[in-house]
């Protein structure tokens, strides 16, 4: 029985696309930035080698396909002249659209694989409806015959990052374009937990959904809060009790309302919830026990 673990690389399909995992071991010295052909469920395609994966899950874990070949020089040169044809492509598919008054749907890419033998047009639409694209798709195949015609729904992140252009919040090239290969679950609870106005304007991106940079310092705002007194509870300060009105994360400063004094700010290590406090004076008050032991935070306590 062979016990040989494999070697799993990544490989990324577009300089700014999601990285996928392959069976490498086929492939005598396997190295990152490799461009090899493998088999995916769109046909077989051209990637390059992101990285080698350490410490592989064994072979009975299934490790997914193997990497076919590595790509020679007339792969790449193929794939060059599909890649010039896909903005032919778009244009031939958006008027063909606009003839058969498909309104519904935006025409946004269109991607052969590197051989041609796979056309993948990705659209998107606004209605929740069904639409109709059995026309689209027969009158496109017949444009190009030697490749089989995919048509593929996207979401509305996913149309922004592949029109690229400024970000809401004026970088000159949106996060999903420029570096994000993967989108992350977005929810209100982020801004709120990072005190994020919840302003449409000031929490949605261009896409018309949450912004994605809400959760690149969520967790580090959780586990800020973590260590700070909530909103509305008692504590002690050393200008007296008073009660949380808010919480800074970033510096581990605390707002507290005190009586006929007002608004002051104290650092994480000048407070003490006004509960801890009672429990240790509670504690200190503890009569002897049976065994003579008495409480010795309270050395007076006869």
């Amino acid at each position: 029985m062979n016990t040989m673990q494999p070697q799993i690389v990544g490989i990324q399909f577009q300089e700014i696309g999601k990285i996928y995992h392959f069976d490498g071991s086929n492939i005598q010295e396997i190295q990152v930035g490799d461009r090899v052909i493998v088999e995916t469920s769109r046909g077989r395609q051209l990637g390059e080698v992101t990285h080698l994966v350490k410490d592989p899950p064994p072979p009975h874990e299934g490790t997914g396909k193997q990497v076919e070949r590595r790509a020679t020089p007339r792969d790449l040169v193929l794939n060059q002249s599909w890649q010039k044809k896909e903005v032919e492509a778009l244009i031939s598919c958006r008027e063909r659209s606009s003839q058969l008054r498909l309104s519904e749907i935006k025409i946004i890419a269109a991607e052969f694989n590197f051989d041609g033998s796979r056309l993948s047009i990705m659209f998107n639409s606004e209605t929740e409806e069904k639409v109709e694209l059995k026309s689209l798709r027969q009158d496109m195949g017949k444009k190009y015959p030697g490749s089989q015609v995919e048509l593929r729904q996207i979401g509305p992140r996913d149309v922004a990052k592949i029109l690229g252009g400024m970000g809401a919040c004026g970088l000159e090239e949106r996060c999903c374009s420029k570096f994000l290969t993967e989108f992350s679950p977005i929810s209100i609870k982020m801004a709120k937990e990072q005190g994020i106005s919840l302003t449409p304007a000031e929490i949605t991106g261009m896409c018309g959904r949450l912004r994605c940079c809400l959760y690149y310092e969520f967790e580090e705002y959780l586990a800020a809060r973590k260590e700070l007194p909530k909103r509305g509870k008692k504590v002690v300060t050393p200008q007296g009790e008073g009660k949380v009105i808010n919480v800074n994360p970033i510096t581990m400063n605390i707002f507290v309302e005190l009586a006929e004094i007002g608004k002051r700010e104290f650092s994480r290590e000048e407070i003490t919830p006004w509960d801890e406090l009672e429990t240790l004076r509670r504690k200190s008050q503890e009569p002897c026990s049976k065994n003579g032991d008495c409480n010795r935070d309270n050395p007076d306590k006869k």
